[in-house]
């Protein structure tokens, strides 16, 4: 688990955003990152009735707010983080790693007191691949990478490495038998270049994406290779993430470097959406409010706030409400394999009897509620239709009586989360998240990266800020 503690620093200034924020904390969190040095978070220091970083004034709260507010703890949601982005890691949808961190999250859900299922889906393939150095490699990334399903799978080999940059023929012409080959990824050439590496001797390719616009980074990915489809190349072919790339070749450029690719297959895949409620006073029968979050994440990427972040944000309100009496049932959904096109959500809603659609007020989804990027400056209401509803009326009322107008964003058109799979059949549901200022499109770098850990890409600020908001929100549509 996370190792925390408490340090006295000099207390902010609260007219600053909450960017330029970090660098005055008068707390700060601190977790042990595997093997690595243990790294300080800044950590939220207001009171209730404080004014907070970037807020335009006092908070004006109503008794309610405060039962919710002061229960709040980040220290509890970053233990959770740990588990999941640290000690599990990369959580891809359907394999072991998703199910262990389901699994975790039912436990915890379960110890709060909830009634708790899982709900299991099928889901496709997924062909991943794991890289290592007798050497070792930096551990501030991590280093699973995609493996190709038409090349060499459950199998490991260790070799030295050969950069052969475009792979063009010219670049073979140095003696690359039995090495690894690192090569620029270009789609209308690979399957010319893993023929090339094959007929040169390699024993495996490592294919390097060209580098995206910041401040996207290029994701780790799975290389299709159609042509080999019938007959699939002998050797491992793998596909890394940009942040992988660089530190590869920055490694090769200052001396040999010995590489192991562990590629593994995982076929008939299920995975699980994790639910749990409690039924209010209202009975069995009566209205429904959720709070739900995706738990998995992309290859390669430890998913610390993609989605990890309103992962622990549920978590946390789960513990907190209920302690807390509501006319509603409350609902908590930790939804399975979304990042290969919201399949557990759409999967839930596609399952659910028109009655029970009918019985649900409103639904909060959280997706990426707590990067430390300085530019994510706002909090974004996102709603699939673009229209207003339950949902977003309530975060933005509770932003109001919080003080956090400036931060937030007016209802804007945007789909690509588990929002978007209630609000295709008329359920109320929106989708909140820090982004950049200027577009809910202009997301950190660390996105769907090896970067996207608690070290480089959590602020327990902002972490605070979307629990405030979600959880006042959420016990005012539940009713008291």
């Amino acid at each position: 688990m996370a190792s925390l503690d408490d340090t006295v620093t000099p207390p902010h200034d609260s007219s600053q955003s909450i960017g330029e924020s970090f660098l005055n904390r008068r707390r700060m969190l601190t977790v042990a990152l595997g093997g690595a040095a243990v790294v300080a978070l800044p950590a939220p220091a207001w009171a209730a009735d404080d004014q907070r970083p970037g807020s335009v004034g006092a908070p004006k709260l109503t008794p309610q707010d405060r039962k919710v507010i002061a229960q709040l703890s980040t220290r509890r949601a970053l233990e959770h983080l740990k588990v999941l982005s640290e000690d599990i890691g990369p959580r891809i949808g359907g394999t072991e790693s998703e199910r262990r961190a389901a699994h975790y999250i039912a436990s915890q859900l379960d110890h709060f007191g909830y009634n708790t299922t899982l709900q299991p889906f099928a889901v496709a393939d997924k062909f991943l691949a794991q890289l290592s150095s007798p050497a070792g490699l930096p551990n501030d990334l991590n280093w699973q990478v995609g493996g190709s399903a038409h090349a060499g799978l459950d199998t490991s080999v260790t070799a030295s490495v050969a950069d052969v940059r475009a792979g063009a023929a010219a670049d073979f012409t140095a003696d690359v038998t039995g090495k690894i080959v690192l090569v620029d990824y270009v789609a209308s050439q690979r399957e010319a270049v893993a023929a090339r590496a094959v007929a040169a001797g390699a024993v495996g390719v490592v294919f390097l994406p060209a580098d995206l616009v910041e401040p996207r980074r290029a994701s780790a990915f799975s290389p299709t290779l159609p042509g080999s489809a019938s007959s699939p190349l002998s050797i491992p072919v793998v596909g890394v993430a940009q942040a992988q790339k660089h530190r590869l070749r920055a490694l090769l450029a200052a001396g040999p470097l010995t590489l192991t690719i562990t590629t593994t297959a995982h076929r008939g895949l299920t995975s699980h959406n994790v639910l749990a409620e409690r039924v209010g006073r209202s009975g069995p029968n009566g209205p429904v409010v959720m709070v739900c979050a995706h738990y998995d994440s992309v290859i390669g990427a430890p998913g610390a706030n993609d989605d990890g972040s309103g992962t622990v944000l549920s978590l946390e309100l789960a513990r907190v409400l209920k302690a807390i009496p509501v006319n509603a049932t409350v609902r908590f959904a930790l939804w399975g394999s979304e990042e290969q096109g919201l399949i557990g959500s759409r999967y839930y809603v596609r399952e659910l009897p028109q009655a029970e659609r009918d019985r649900i007020v409103a639904v909060y989804n959280n997706d990426m509620v707590a990067t430390s990027w300085d530019p994510a400056t706002r909090y974004w209401v996102l709603s699939f239709t673009g229209q207003s509803n339950r949902a977003t009326d309530e975060v933005t009322a509770a932003a109001q009586r919080l003080g956090y107008e400036p931060q937030i964003s007016p209802v804007t058109q945007r789909g690509s989360s588990d929002h978007q799979s209630f609000q295709e059949v008329g359920i109320a549901s929106a989708n909140f998240s820090w982004r950049g200022e200027e577009s809910p499109a202009l997301l950190e770098p660390p996105y769907h990266s090896p970067e996207d850990t608690i070290a480089k890409n959590i602020s327990l600020e902002r972490l605070q800020v979307s629990m405030e908001l979600i959880g006042c929100a959420t016990y005012a549509t539940a009713g008291h």
